[in-house]
């Protein structure tokens, strides 16, 4: 049982693949990368923006304690001008105080400045990493289409797309259709003409018929025929003696009293 659902997980795994292969576009895929990149990019500036504003503060807290600390020791000095040495003192301590938080500010400034540095040059160096794999992906995405085209258009020409394969076979479909009707109707004039099948509308003839009917036809063109040689070698009295068939093939002229005919049998 277990081999059974390991190899349904094999199967339904590799389907999907293949599935998720045929909807992958790679142009998406590289948009979308791209666009991650630069939300990276974005939080890689936003954090230099939040550490310069944090070296920012620090600067303003030290002026102010570099202040209070010039302040304090006027204040001194002022006291011992005046006489007043305890005052003095007591300005002294308070600066010494100040200048511990002056120190210490100060060391936080100079790590806060490094990260900033730092931060600084890993956004310059993410923004060429982005400005290059943009140029890249704009490259890949230009190729892809033109070899999608061209797929495309070699397809059309050999006839393997499917629009093109679905347009081969109507026409093909249509081809034996025409060629069967014209063996049909073909097939069905020679039974009629062979008088294997009865036309119910009369209008058919047999192989007899359609003989005589053939010759009679050609005789009536040599009977005009000869008729118009005649009238233009003797001029209108040689055209009005008319040749008319007889039996066995020979000719009667007509009598002399008759009216000249021209008959056709």
């Amino acid at each position: 049982m277990s081999g059974v659902m390991k190899r349904m997980g094999m199967i339904f795994r590799a389907k999907a693949n293949k599935a998720l292969d045929r909807a992958e576009d790679p142009r998406e895929t590289l948009d979308y990368s791209y666009q991650k990149q630069l939300e990276l990019l974005q939080k890689v500036r936003r954090g230099v923006a939040d550490v310069a504003t944090s070296r920012k503060r620090l600067e303003l807290q030290l002026n102010q304690l570099q202040g209070q600390s010039s302040k304090l020791e006027d204040q001194g000095r002022k006291a011992l001008s005046l006489g007043r040495e305890d005052l003095a003192r007591e300005a002294l301590s308070r600066r010494s105080a100040l200048q511990q938080q002056v120190n210490d500010l100060q060391t936080q400034h100079q790590t806060l400045q490094g990260e900033e540095e730092k931060l600084t040059l890993a956004a310059q160096r993410l923004q060429a990493k982005v400005d290059a794999f943009r140029t890249k992906k704009e490259t890949i995405k230009a190729t892809y289409t033109a070899a999608q085209a061209q797929t495309r258009i070699g397809e059309a020409f050999s006839g393997i797309s499917e629009e093109m394969g679905d347009v081969g076979l109507a026409i093909e479909r249509a081809e034996d259709k025409t060629a069967q009707m014209q063996a049909r109707a073909g097939a069905i004039d020679e039974l009629l003409a062979s008088g294997a099948l009865d036309d119910p509308t009369g209008m058919a003839k047999d192989d007899i018929t359609a003989e005589l009917d053939r010759l009679s036809g050609g005789t009536d063109v040599e009977l005009e025929l000869q008729r118009m040689k005649a009238e233009l070698a003797g001029g209108p009295s040689a055209g009005k003696q008319a040749i008319e068939p007889g039996q066995g093939g020979q000719a009667q002229q007509a009598q002399p009293h008759d009216q000249p005919r021209f008959d056709k049998k």
